[in-house]
């Protein structure tokens, strides 16, 4: 057992022990308003032989019984008054309380933060945030009226980050007003027939209002804010529009949807294709190509299923122009047409913020009462030597190729990377992936990681991870990038460079730095809970907020951006990234929902891990797709489930099942008491939470049912 646990555990135990005598010894006894009384003029009296010796006294017992939690605090804080007078009792009490309430405060720390942080992380997450951003004041208002009970606040606190200095000073301040009024009360002690009579009806509300006053203050102060950087602008009498929206991606076409099925006038810019990326260079041309590479694999791999050997022959053109008839079948969801007939007044040209109320399209001018600015993102383009100096593709141009690329080079290692690796090397192309960090897939654990590299291993593809680009180089035809690992330099040619290093968020070109909207460090546009940029009436959703770049989560956050936008400040809402599922579709699939394993470590939360081998799943070895696993984390001691990681087949849609349960608190326990249709990829979710039940099990009930079931075969010693 560990000495901090021991150290714990005696505390604690002396905590109880200290209590526990004060209810034994009736020492409550001595804290009641007809006890003070009889008693005033005794300890007056001694106080007048001996003020050193009673003022410490008093101290100590006040400190105590204040750190204890015990009841009589208030009874204390009279007898302040009654014994020392107005000046010296007040300073005495408040010295006296606060220290008292930091003991409190520190034991609760310490015996208790560490637990309840890491059995509640996800639940504690914003309380967490808003502790960090608006400790002070919270802390502040609660101390300032009397009505909340001040040990409950110490404990509370000790729960909390909010720094002990900070928790001292602010509970002195907090409490002072509150102290005054009752050691004032305790010098016309004779006048007080009861503790009730203390703080009239009218004092009290004074100090609630004083309590609200830093909330309130800080609620003007953000109004005020907010209001100071629009009141340059002219604001129109009258809107031609409810919202203008910016970008006709996934973010700004679910906005324009949401924004017209509710009846609102809004309009829709967009500079050059609908859809945005994920239609035209992103998700759907990328999955069109993943589905005809893997059918290229399956039949390179059909003595397998049975069959004689068979060489796969195909067209890497016909397939690229397959890829762009699936972007075409798609594309009547998000057009121009679609959406003007649902209402929506679309726009074709750039967008040109000029005012927090004025979007110019061209030559005209839209008025409108709020922005959404939903730019999307780019792909980013490290400054490598020579880079520019070749042809580079990126997720946006591969689509134009024609030719299949004899020696293939993708910088990246993350999902886009991945994922077109794969493609290409199934279709046979030479395919080397350079990656910076020391394996791929870095956001996922070290066996995501693990397994993904062996599939790539058996695929044919060349992984360089711990590896960077020092520059590229162009010797007559033969094109190569030059590259350092552990310190060694290394040359791997090529024919095509793909740039697969993330995104960045479109933040520049259509007025936001003239207009002086704020920029995160992250490089997205910088906004609060309620996706609001520093001008009120400018929103912001998708990539180019962050911090998630996923299509489905683009479109979550539009919702939240345009009910906010058209129903402020009557409603609003914060919004929810609690639970944020995503997949890389790389064969097998990865896909992810909550916390992982180093995500887990990393924030210090005590998780249960259970996991099950899609190997031994039934439907996996019929189809010859025995790989894989799935991962659940839970908290401890409980079936409540914190994270999910599958990889294998069909991940990114088994794992909707779990993203419903941490949705609506489904344990566990529920999905194993849930029939899944057999056999099916499904199942597997079911067969983790039986490992995880099994890890669980009751050993001692279990031990009393073998007993039971020994005595009913008639041992009449029920022996096992």
């Amino acid at each position: 057992m560990q000495r901090s646990l021991i150290f714990k555990i005696i505390t604690f135990a002396l905590l109880v022990t200290l209590i526990a005598l004060f209810w034994v010894f009736r020492l409550d006894r001595f804290f009641t308003l007809d006890n003070l009384k009889i008693s005033r003029e005794a300890l007056r009296q001694y106080y007048q032989i001996r003020p050193v010796f009673v003022i410490a006294s008093y101290f100590t017992v006040y400190v105590v019984s204040t750190a204890l939690s015990l009841p009589g605090a208030t009874i204390l804080t009279l007898a302040g008054g009654a014994i020392f007078g107005l000046w010296t009792g007040t300073l005495i009490v408040s010295i006296a309380s606060t220290l008292g309430a930091t003991a409190a405060f520190l034991m609760s720390r310490f015996l208790l933060h560490d637990f309840v942080q890491k059995r509640f992380a996800d639940k504690l997450a914003s309380f967490n945030a808003g502790v960090k951003k608006d400790g002070v004041f919270y802390l502040f208002s609660l101390r300032l009226v009397p009505v909340f009970p001040f040990f409950l606040i110490n404990l509370v606190m000790g729960l909390t980050a909010i720094p002990v200095k900070t928790f001292f000073f602010i509970s002195q301040l907090g409490m002072l007003a509150g102290t005054f009024a009752y050691v004032n009360a305790g010098t016309r002690l004779s006048k007080i027939d009861s503790l009730k009579g203390i703080l009239s009806f009218e004092v009290l509300s004074a100090f609630a209002f004083i309590g609200i006053l830093p909330l309130l203050s800080k609620f003007m102060i953000d109004f005020y804010r907010s209001q100071k950087v629009l009141r340059h602008f002219q604001r129109p009498k009258i809107f031609e529009y409810n919202v203008v929206v910016i970008g006709a991606g996934s973010a700004g076409l679910v906005a324009s949807y949401f924004a017209s099925a509710v009846k609102a006038k809004v309009a829709l810019v967009e500079k050059h294709r609908m859809g945005g990326d994920c239609l035209n260079t992103g998700c759907v041309p990328s999955k069109a190509l993943i589905r005809s590479a893997k059918i290229v694999s399956n039949i390179r791999h059909a003595t397998d299923f049975g069959l004689n050997e068979i060489k796969p022959e195909f067209d890497f053109a016909r397939i690229m122009e397959r890829v762009q008839r699936v972007v075409r079948t798609v594309a009547p969801h998000d057009s121009t047409e679609r959406y003007s007939k649902l209402g929506v007044e679309c726009f074709q040209g750039d967008a040109k913020i000029i005012s927090p109320y004025e979007v110019k399209v061209g030559e005209e001018i839209l008025t409108a009462r709020n922005i959404i600015v939903a730019t999307g993102a780019s792909p980013l383009v490290p400054p490598i030597p020579g880079l520019n100096d070749i042809t580079y593709l990126t997720s946006d141009t591969i689509w134009n190729l024609r030719q299949l690329p004899k020696k293939f080079l993708i910088l990246g290692g993350g999902p886009i990377g991945c994922e077109l690796a794969q493609a290409f090397a199934r279709f046979g192309s030479e395919v080397h992936i350079v990656e910076m960090a020391p394996r791929l897939m870095i956001r996922e654990d070290a066996d995501v990681s693990e397994h993904i590299t062996q599939r790539f291993t058996n695929d044919g593809i060349t992984v360089h991870v711990g590896t960077k680009a020092k520059g590229v180089r162009r010797d007559g035809e033969t094109k190569y990038l030059l590259c350092e690992k552990n310190g060694n330099e290394t040359r791997i040619e090529f024919d095509e460079i793909l740039l697969a290093l993330g995104r960045k968020a479109n933040v520049s070109g259509f007025g936001l730095a003239e207009l002086g909207v704020e920029i995160s460090t992250r490089g997205t546009i910088d906004h609060d809970e309620f996706l609001r940029t520093n001008y009120p009436n400018i929103y912001v959703c998708g990539d180019v907020a962050g911090p998630y770049q996923f299509t489905h989560t683009a479109a979550h956050q539009a919702w939240y951006a345009m009910v906010n936008a058209l129903f402020a400040p009557f409603k609003k809402f914060k919004v929810d990234y609690r639970v944020i599922p995503w997949c890389t579709f790389t064969d097998p699939e990865v896909a992810r929902v909550g916390v992982n394993e180093q995500e887990a470590k990393e924030k210090g939360i005590a998780c249960q891990v259970s996991k099950y081998a899609i190997d031994d799943l039934d439907r996996a070895i019929a189809e010859d797709q025995a790989y894989g696993f799935v991962k659940v984390l839970t908290i401890l001691g409980t079936d409540k489930i914190l994270g999910v990681t599958i990889v294998g087949p069909h991940a990114g849609d088994i794992i909707a099942e779990y993203v419903v349960a941490m949705k609506h608190g489904i344990g566990m326990n529920k999905i194993l008491g849930t029939i899944h249709i057999y056999p099916t990829f499904a199942e597997a979710n079911k067969y983790v939470a039986g490992v995880w039940k099994r890890a669980n099990a009751p050993q001692f009930a279990l031990n009393m049912l073998a007993r039971f079931h020994a005595w009913r075969r008639g041992n009449a010693k029920g022996i096992v």
